[in-house]
């Protein structure tokens, strides 16, 4: 552990700068709300881009300082409060630095500064510019939450926190009736996934407390669990499950991917913030973070990589027929996320999170490029209207083609070295068929990227109105994050090149995988290396040659398998199976039962109507004894005398 007076605030301060830049923008946007009107943008652009400058170099101090200190040391600052404090449980609000925590913390908030910064050209002039960055601070904030917390509790504040401001950002244009849908979608759908989340949470408390006979009741701490991973040997499967199916809603798995191509209806820069460096990979980070209990159940890492292996496929079948650029990209994360998942399937943790880093590169450039496409076309979001723009927009268009071929595993571009480290272990650790799926999809990968770009930069421009200028601030960022997806898998140069891999060394605390095995298989890996970059230039070569001589190629294809492409290109109809299976009759349960049945009828039309009706009536039947005679009244005494005495008498 390394404690000190400086160390004891620089990680609370990381998290804190965001959070203080969203406090002050929020003040912003209430005093425009008040007037009615918006104000000068500049304190709004300096707060909402300087408070993660500053966070991302605390982070490079954190990293500097893990860097140089002895093997296994650990940034763990006090706590800053007790949170809880029962008789069962103790919960510290606390950070600890390791790692996996300082590289996530340098992708967050690396890349998500430069899309603060690009942000600044992109929603210029925008109504709501003060809460828009209230919400990408907090968004930031949240985040880091969930990587930095030292247990459990505290990461589960930072992943609903992220759920959160995902339904603000995406619904931002909340006036738009189908944007606010996209953003309740996403909410609910992440609430589905949570729910597994917290019972994995409960599964912890439980196992502990009815098998330890520890007196510490610190017992969510990362530290604690792993100390202690023995006792969970029997619930592991059912427990890494459960934390899966929290994965699956936040990283958008099989069948809980449905809000993340919606998530597009949010503003460029949130898409790029989303998929690439924070929220969608939260689920990869939760899942390393608690590998030591993956691998107590074989069953679940099995299931993580089966999972993994369909939704990489599914979506990049799907990314092949989309004609908007934001849907590809979209179809395109999914697939990616995919890829990450059968890494830690396969027993590979440290190449998903070296994909997670080389992801955050090129998948935030080409959303930022396709964001600056969409702004110089006025809008315009479907590929089939654009084409010619290499000349028109240069620096977009170069680093989009760069981005393209990190992401197709062409080498020696950033996604080259991740993606074959995962293909590699899949390989050498997984049955042939997890491979075989692998590769076809690396295929498709960089066959429906590259006919992105030849339809969006090559040819003829085919629409209609004039590219206008981009503002530097929006190419900046686009070129610094080019020039990392070029040279940022370097970090991971395997053995067989004459590299050392150092990521995976720097992460190899995370699985107990016996890196001399690898030394056995280096021929293999060189062939497999050779094999996946053919196929790769080979998929590339084909999309750049059928769609640049003719870009409406495939209508004859699609008159020929006119059912096939209507299948993958509706994506394979699961929104209406959702619809039909999940959304409809839950409308009509609620209309019909819940509103009309419950609500109408016995709390309306009972409890309330019902129940004031009765003492309308009763309140006149009454009436009608108050008469003011005292005849009457005498009557009643009577009456009533003589049925006392009557009781009595029987009694």
């Amino acid at each position: 552990m390394m404690e000190s007076t400086f160390l004891s605030y620089l990680p609370y301060c990381v998290a804190g700068f965001p959070l203080l830049g969203f406090v002050i923008n929020t003040l912003v946007a209430l005093l425009w709300a008040k007037n009615q009107k918006p104000g000068s943008e500049a304190l709004v652009k300096l707060v909402g881009c300087l408070f993660p400058i500053l966070a991302f170099i605390l982070s490079l101090i954190c990293f500097s300082i893990l860097r140089n200190s002895p093997e296994g040391m650990v940034i763990s600052p006090p706590a800053l409060f007790r949170w809880i404090d029962t008789a069962l449980l103790t919960v510290d609000f606390r950070f600890m630095i390791d790692p996996l925590t300082a590289t996530m913390m340098l992708v967050v908030t690396g890349v998500g500064s430069l899309i603060h910064i690009y942000a600044t050209g992109y929603m210029h002039g925008d109504q709501g510019f003060a809460r828009f960055y209230a919400y990408l601070n907090l968004f930031l904030f949240f985040m880091l939450l969930l990587i930095m917390g030292n247990n459990l509790l505290v990461l589960f504040v930072g992943w609903e926190g992220v759920g959160l401001c995902s339904y603000l950002l995406i619904g931002f244009w909340f006036t738009d009736e189908e944007k606010a849908k996209c953003g309740k979608k996403a909410f609910i759908v992440n609430r589905i996934g949570d729910f597994g989340f917290l019972l994995g949470i409960f599964l912890v408390m439980h196992t502990f407390l009815s098998q330890s006979q520890s007196s510490d009741l610190n017992f969510l701490d990362y530290s604690f669990i792993a100390q202690h991973k023995d006792l969970f040997l029997s619930e592991a499967t059912l427990i890494a499950l459960c934390f899966f199916a929290g994965a699956a809603g936040k990283s958008a798995q099989i069948p809980l991917y449905v809000w993340l191509p919606d998530a597009m209806a949010g503003p460029t820069p949130v898409s790029a913030l989303i998929h690439a460096a924070t929220m969608v990979t939260a689920g990869i980070f939760m899942i390393a973070r608690l590998y030591f209990l993956y691998e107590l159940a074989p069953v679940a890492l099995q299931v993580v990589a089966i999972i993994g292996l369909l939704t990489a496929l599914m979506a990049a079948s799907i990314a092949l027929t989309q004609t908007d650029i934001k849907k590809v990209l979209a179809y395109s994360t999914v697939s990616q996320l995919g890829y990450m998942f059968l890494a830690l399937g396969v027993g590979a943790p440290q190449a998903a999170i070296f994909h997670v880093v080389t992801h955050a590169f090129f998948k935030a450039c080409l959303f930022l490029c396709a964001g600056s496409v969409i702004y110089a076309l006025h809008h315009q979001q479907d590929i089939r209207h654009m084409g010619g723009l290499f000349k028109k927009i240069p620096v977009t268009s170069l680093a989009f083609l760069v981005s393209t071929i990190a992401i197709a595993g062409i080498p020696p571009l950033a996604g080259f070295f991740s993606k074959d480290e995962i293909l590699f272990h899949t390989f050498t650790h997984a049955p042939r068929i997890f491979y075989i799926v692998g590769f076809l999809v690396s295929g498709l990968t960089s066959f429906y990227m590259f006919r992105l770009f030849t339809l969006v930069f090559l040819g003829k421009y085919r629409g209609h109105l004039e590219p206008h200028y981009l503002p530097l601030a929006m190419d900046a960022p686009i070129a610094i994050l080019a020039v990392l997806a070029l040279v940022g898998g370097f970090i991971g140069v395997p053995e067989v090149l004459g590299g050392t891999n150092r990521i995976s060394h720097w992460l190899a605390f995370l699985s107990t995988e016996i890196h001399g095995e690898e030394v056995a298989h280096h021929g293999t890996e060189l062939i497999l290396m050779g094999i996946s970059s053919a196929w790769a230039l080979i998929t590339a070569f084909m999309a750049f040659s059928l769609y640049l001589k003719n870009p409406e190629w495939t209508k004859t294809l699609k008159e020929k398998c006119q059912q096939l492409y209507n299948l993958v290109s509706r994506k394979y109809y699961v929104d209406e199976i959702y619809d039909g299976i999940f959304v409809r009759p839950l409308v009509w349960l609620s209309h019909k039962f819940f509103w009309k049945g419950m609500d109408e009828a016995i709390i309306d039309g009972v409890m309330v109507h019902g129940f004031a009706d009765i003492s309308l009536v009763a309140s006149r039947i009454i009436s009608r004894f108050q008469s003011g005679f005292l005849g009457h009244y005498v009557v009643f005494f009577v009456l009533g005398l003589i049925g006392i005495m009557f009781y009595l008498a029987v009694g």
